[in-house]
């Protein structure tokens, strides 16, 4: 019995006779069948569709990368994991097994982070809104405080001299690198004077300790000499509170916002391409450091707080078209079942899109949709796809940061999120949204419980 061949449309395709492309030839697909030697149509069918999938072993590969990156060029690195990145359990715990402190910025990650089995110690407390009840329980737990502003100084100020209890601080620079816009709104600035009013304030105070000194230049970073200017000037600051209160510095925490392989939007060449790797920031940074003038008796401790660049490449979404259609103009739109609800980064990136199943070697320039009835709902604006029937899978690729912590119940529910291990075996590690979950905060009143129609 002969097997019954896939059905494509037919199609006219104009042929171009010279370069059809700015990248010198035609586009080439593969289709993405397996992750991590799963088959798509059977991880969709156990699980559900739309369905993220993370990889434990890409974790693990991608963090031991970064780790060695840094660790062969600086004396003493510390990884804090990003928790706003992606908050999962399973994910932060896969970090925390490969010896990666916490990186909070809410009392509510602190509070995961606690329940994690993280040490108070081992978390760094950043962010601009610190309830004194999160501060006391920081200060208690001896977790590192990166304060953000005077208001939260004197917060602390106040809260050592009525508990008699010394919060172990640093405070966050904000400084120009030389990228634009500047990245000022948090903490405080090197080049007017703030960092080293908010130093000198600490240090008179006399109640609080002051161990190192923080900053976070800006996100999706493609410039590492970038970090290079702010690791000398937090460098500089170190040297002036050495020199003019005899007191060295423990630690400098350069932040994050390194690039993951993603493309941004409007970007000419690949991400995979151009984007620096770790071994360009590490460059940067551990060159500043070590060139600098700060010589303390210990090298301090250099912390990253990376999230993006860790876990962007390490996850998957999965999903099924629903529908082909074509608008006015023409423009072929092939609409799927997952939208900017649980895709957020489609507002930042042209992501990757594969085609889950064989195909011919006919493709189309495609708008792709979601299923949200916002006409913002736009996966891609402009892709070159393999014709796609109803009822084909494809996969979205690098999708781990934000979008699991960014995502929004509407329209409609969250989907599952599974995690890979290390053996090749799925585990449910967020279960998909029901009506309940939704409907069990709600509170309707008496006189609104019943009506008729």
């Amino acid at each position: 019995m002969t097997t019954k061949k896939r059905y494509e449309r037919p199609v006219i395709k104009r042929l171009e006779s010279n370069m059809p492309a700015k990248f010198g030839g035609r586009s080439n697909f593969e289709a993405v069948t397996h992750i991590e030697n799963l088959a798509v149509g059977e991880l969709i069918s156990r699980f559900g569709s739309p369905l993220f999938v993370i990889s434990e072993k890409r974790i693990r590969k991608i963090y031991k990368q970064a780790r060695q990156a840094f660790e062969t060029r600086y004396p003493r690195v510390q990884f804090a994991w990003s928790y706003k990145t992606n908050y999962l359990s399973a994910v932060c715990n896969v970090y925390h097994q490969e010896g990666s402190w916490a990186e909070v910025v809410s009392g509510f990650e602190y509070d995961k982070a606690i329940s994690n089995g993280v040490e108070g110690s081992k978390i760094i407390f950043n962010g601009p809104d610190k309830t004194e009840e999160d501060l006391k329980k920081a200060i208690t737990n001896q977790s590192l405080i990166h304060i953000d502003h005077l208001e939260e100084l004197y917060m602390l100020q106040e809260i050592a001299r009525s508990t008699r209890q010394r919060p172990k601080v640093a405070i966050r620079v904000n400084m120009d690198t030389g990228v634009y816009p500047m990245w000022d709104r948090f903490g405080f600035n090197y080049e007017n004077g703030q960092a080293w009013d908010a130093l000198n304030k600490i240090m008179y105070s006399g109640n609080m300790d002051l161990m190192g000194l923080h900053t976070h230049i800006g996100t999706f970073m493609l410039s590492p000499s970038a970090y290079a200017v702010a690791a000398s000037k937090l460098a500089q600051l170190a040297r002036m509170v050495q020199q003019k209160y005899d007191h060295e510095i423990k630690y400098i925490d350069m932040g994050g916002g390194f690039a993951s392989r993603n493309t941004l939007k409007g970007a000419y060449l690949p991400g995979q391409d151009t984007n620096p790797h770790f071994d360009d920031f590490a460059e940067a940074i551990s060159s500043a450091l070590i060139n600098s003038d700060y010589r303390p008796k210990t090298p301090p401790l250099l912390i990253l707080e990376t999230g993006r660049a860790l876990i962007d490449d390490a996850a998957w979404l999965l999903g099924t078209v629903i529908a082909n259609k074509r608008l006015s103009d023409g423009k072929r739109t092939t609409i799927v079942d997952f939208g900017v609800n649980v895709l957020f980064t489609s507002f930042w990136y042209d992501h990757r899109i594969s085609p889950a199943q064989p195909f011919t070697a006919y493709t189309e320039d495609t708008v792709m949709y979601g299923p949200l009835c916002m006409n913002i709902d736009v996966i891609r604006e402009n892709v070159s796809m393999p014709l796609l029937n109803k009822g084909d899978y494809v996969v979205v690729h690098s999708v781990g940061a934000y979008n699991m912590t960014q995502w929004m119940q509407f329209i409609t529910l969250r989907p599952k999120v599974i995690m890979i291990d290390t053996k090749g075996n799925p585990h449910v590690i967020r279960q998909n949204e029901v009506l309940e979950n939704l409907s069990s905060l709600e509170q309707i009143p008496p006189h609104l419980a019943t009506f008729d129609l």
